[in-house]
């Protein structure tokens, strides 16, 4: 079994939900750090969803919660972690178009 160490980084999301990560069919995932940076001059508010693609089952993580102008939301941080099981995908979105930056750490199985 390898275990990797991975970033994903994705800058400008905005009101169109976007992919951060999706796991393999073989594939486990452990998040152990995920930021949301809010690069506008505006409140915006964030979410982040997670969904399994295998039963078609989502539950949101964090909805709509408010993140002030330049400044970061650390969704997991510290001794937290987001398991992600195989076949998992997750999403992030804002209210505002080009408005969030984002840092995700995450171990990875295979």
């Amino acid at each position: 079994m390898a275990t990797l160490l991975k970033n994903k980084l994705l800058a400008n999301v905005g009101a169109t939900e976007t992919l951060i990560l999706t796991t393999g069919s073989a594939t486990r995932v452990t998040v152990i750090g995920l930021s949301l940076t809010n690069t506008s001059d505006a409140i915006i508010l964030a979410s982040v969803r997670i969904l399994d693609t295998t039963t078609s089952d989502t539950a949101y993580y964090i909805k709509n919660v408010i993140v002030p102008s330049h400044q970061s939301l650390r969704v997991v941080n510290g001794g937290e972690k987001l398991v992600l099981s195989q076949s998992m995908s997750v999403y992030v979105q804002s209210n505002l178009d080009n408005s969030i930056d984002l840092v995700m750490s995450y171990v990875e199985l295979t």
